[in-house]
């Protein structure tokens, strides 16, 4: 039996993408061992969203041609679909796949066996209308939860993001197929699924569909007790989205909205599409239908042009939505976008500054949130086992993502326990005695 190892980079449609390659690569007899040892196989689904991404891309492609250099190595996804002819010469590659292309990975494999010719099957992406790539899952790697790509593609063209140009239009997956790995998942005892895209915002904007309707749909499922959403594009926030949101008890108060910055002109050249206010008026509706929601987003720090008072704007307004976590992440400047050729790039140790100081505020910010439970009542979904101080615990997640671990005998894992919040076990998790 053929041995196949594969290593995910980038986001959660990434990971969902890897896990259904390996399904691909398992339904046709490969044994998957760990990526760390020797296989006949090696695929890296590669990301392109940052210059590091990239970088990180190309290092696990090297490493598994140094782990067993008689190996076929397959490299597939962002990078290889922004860096073909990069690619193309890499000596460390025998197959490149791009995205919405994955599906073929079976066929390309054993056309390599017959010659031993190095291959590429990469679609023009952004040239025409792609059909939705549809990969599916029967089991995920994780015993609880399990993300399901929806969407895929992006038509924001943001002025600092390459994701559009490596992911093409978008597309939405059909809702019956969508159903149907719910159902799967849930008759295997996955209680929580996460809903997930490149922009989750525009499922169904191709097929008549809505984002909400979807939700609705898999709220009806049995078997399934908690529905998570990926990133959301503030847009999206009207008052009949959240009023219909919040009419659904199975839909966690855990909500993703990407803000990118708190300063107008600089969302203005980021290609945005919204202003603060809009966005606060988001926040507040959540918080008006949701009892204290968990809300997080992204922040990009030196974006070209940013000036000290727009970078001082940034920090006051977050710091006035409060948010539960914040994903700070410094500008990296990506070649083929608007905002790689804007004048007054910013140095690289001002961005670093800019940095830490959101990083400290997102700490106090995600310490205040979190404290706010403690004495409170709350439910959780328990995952997996873990000894504290010699005590042994089970951990897991109330519906707004915060850790939780109660003293528990025998195996707990997706069960769901209720319970107060006494106090902080250590600095991110929380004891919870069960009622």
């Amino acid at each position: 039996m053929k041995k196949a190892a594969l290593h995910n980079l980038g986001c959660k449609v990434n990971a969902y993408e890897t896990e259904a390659m390996q399904q691909i690569l398992e339904d046709a007899g490969y044994e998957i061992v760990p990526f760390t040892e020797k296989a006949d196989v090696y695929v890296i689904n590669t990301c392109s969203v940052t210059n590091m991404a990239d970088r990180k891309s190309r290092q696990m492609l090297h490493r598994a041609k140094k782990i067993n250099p008689d190996a076929v190595v397959v490299a597939a996804g962002c990078y290889v679909q922004t860096r073909e002819t990069e690619a193309a010469l890499d000596e460390s590659i025998d197959i490149i796949i791009g995205n919405n292309k994955k599906h073929e990975l079976i066929r390309l494999l054993d056309e390599y066996a017959k010659d031993s010719k190095r291959t590429a099957e990469v679609v023009d992406i952004n040239h025409e209308k792609q059909e939705y790539e549809e990969l599916f899952l029967e089991k995920t790697a994780e015993h609880t939860r399990a993300f399901i790509k929806v969407q895929d593609g992006c038509n924001q063209f943001c002025s600092y993001c390459v994701i559009p140009f490596a992911r093409g239009r978008v597309r939405s997956r059909r809702a019956e197929d969508v159903l149907g790995e719910v159902r799967r998942l849930a008759g295997q005892g996955y209680r929580e699924v996460v809903l997930t895209g490149i922009h989750l915002s525009s499922y169904g904007q191709d097929t008549g569909d809505t984002l909400l309707h979807l939700i609705e749909r898999v709220h009806d499922i049995e078997g399934i007790a908690r529905i998570r959403l990926g990133s959301l594009e503030p847009r999206i926030v009207t008052e009949d989205f959240v009023r219909r949101l919040s009419e659904l008890p199975k839909v966690c108060a855990h909500f993703h909205l990407s803000l990118q910055s708190g300063c107008d002109t600089v969302l203005e050249r980021m290609n945005r599409r919204y202003d603060t206010a809009e966005y606060e008026r988001g926040c507040r509706l959540l918080r008006s239908y949701f009892t204290h929601p968990a809300i997080t987003t992204d922040v990009i720090v030196g974006f070209p042009g940013e000036t000290d008072a727009e970078f001082a704007l940034t920090e006051k307004y977050l710091e006035k939505i409060h948010f539960y976590e914040m994903h700070i992440f410094k500008y990296s400047r990506r070649e083929g976008t608007k905002a790689a050729a804007m004048p007054d790039q910013i140095p690289e140790q001002i961005k670093t500054k800019r940095s830490a100081a959101l990083l400290a505020l997102a700490e106090k910010m995600s310490v205040e949130f979190r404290d706010y439970y403690i004495g409170k009542e709350v439910k959780a979904l328990l995952e997996e086992e873990l000894l504290i101080d010699g005590k042994r615990y089970y951990t897991g997640y109330t519906a707004e993502y915060v850790k939780v671990a109660c003293e528990a005998e025998g195996d707990r894992a997706n069960e769901f326990v209720s319970g107060q919040i006494t106090g902080r076990l250590t600095e991110n998790i929380y004891l919870l005695v069960e009622f």
